[in-house]
């Protein structure tokens, strides 16, 4: 199946595998331990119904938003996802292109294979950076002030990645940093010519925004290594202030997952929470995303933009999201398969997918303008 012909972003996925190495498959598509949180943030989707009402004039429909003072033509975000480029040359600069082109958010990784300046000059003339804070803070520093010279106005703290989770499913495939091609996998890469001739051709592997021009390139095995090397496992909400002084834009803290956190997140400058536990890679049996949204959105009220992240397989998530009390959502697996899938056109597609399954929702719900939705719009039990 071509990419052009997906229905769903399911349909995606599976043209992602049949052209991935198993182990670069697994590193997109899998998490951490058991990946129980990986299948509760989609299974806990599955669980709630939709109170649909009827009579209701939905002949125009509008799904635009307006998050942290951007205006985007649906409430989708498409969420720092490091490492784009093992899977299409350049996928970071695709991704953002095909966000630009459809009107949708795009948030830059730290772990980005292309750099903030690139994707500025040749991608995206708005766009969100997200940190990692670095045990250098000077070069954390930088960071951040070469995304807000480069156009950034939100910046983005993940704060649920002080160690990195365990991978099994990469320890098992014998995923690398770059891709390894020995005698143990040598003929399931042979067997995705085009990935391999794309990696081949394709611009050499770095890490755009943490490499050094003047001095040696980073080298590392594994995901771990480079988390260990340059993440920092100190970070307490004093770096939060920190980080608030430095940055003169919006500021969106994600990995929050207790209304706690939440508040304190609000208590030390944040303008918005994330919530969010990595796409279920950093801690197994942690909550799905939308069962931790609810007390959230609660506890910080009107005074926080509340984002929620992990989970995302169809239009209909989004509009439930939305309806627990979400401004939007970030968007990572879906990206990544319709770049596998065929690039840029690919990520355009996973786009087009859920803005079409978003507006039938909508018709068929009852709710013609999205920003207006709430918890009526959901069955009472699922609430």
């Amino acid at each position: 199946m071509h990419y052009s012909q997906a229905i769903t972003l399911k349909d995606l996925r599976a043209i992602a595998q049949k052209k991935l190495p198993r182990s670069v498959f697994g590193f997109i598509d899998g998490a951490a331990n058991d990946e129980r949180t990986l299948r509760d943030n989609e299974g806990d989707f599955a669980t709630m119904r939709f109170a649909p009402r009827f009579m209701v004039d939905v002949s125009q429909r509008s799904q635009a938003v307006e998050v942290l003072g951007e205006k985007f033509n649906s409430p989708m975000i498409f969420g720092p996802t490091g490492l784009a480029g093992i899977l299409w040359p350049e996928g970071d600069l695709a991704i953002a292109r095909a966000t630009q082109a459809m009107g949708v958010g795009f948030c830059q990784s730290t772990n980005s294979n292309c750099s903030i300046e690139q994707l500025a000059n040749r991608a995206r003339s708005e766009f969100w950076f997200q940190l990692y804070i670095q045990k250098d803070r000077a070069f954390s520093r930088s960071l951040i002030q070469r995304a807000w010279n480069a156009g950034a106005r939100v910046l983005v703290v993940t704060i649920d990645l002080p160690v990195p989770g365990p991978r099994e499913r990469d320890l098992r495939t014998g995923f690398t940093v770059p891709p390894r091609i020995g005698l143990d996998n040598i003929f399931d890469y042979a067997s995705k010519i085009g990935w391999l001739l794309r990696l081949a051709t394709g611009p050499k592997f770095t890490f755009g925004n943490l490499d050094n021009p003047d001095a040696p390139s980073r080298k590392f095995t594994t995901l771990a290594q480079h988390v260990s090397s340059s993440f920092d496992a100190s970070v307490t909400w004093n770096d939060l202030d920190w980080i608030r002084k430095e940055w003169e834009g919006k500021l969106a803290v994600k990995g929050i997952l207790r209304a706690d956190d939440a508040k304190r997140a609000q208590d030390h400058g944040a303008d918005a929470v994330i919530v969010s536990n990595h796409g279920g890679r950093q801690l197994d049996s942690s909550p799905s995303a939308i069962a931790a949204l609810p007390a959230i959105v609660d506890a910080v009220g009107n005074k926080t933009t509340v984002l929620m992240d992990g989970g995302i397989r169809r239009g209909g998530d989004i509009v439930k999201a939305m309806a627990m009390g979400a401004n939007a959502c970030l968007i990572g697996r879906a990206g990544l398969y319709g770049l596998a899938s065929g690039g840029q056109p690919g990520v355009e597609r996973a786009i087009a997918i859920l803005q079409q399954e978003i507006d039938i929702v909508q018709a068929l719900l009852g709710v013609p303008d999205i920003t207006k939705i709430d918890r009526s719009a959901l069955f009472e039990a699922y609430k």
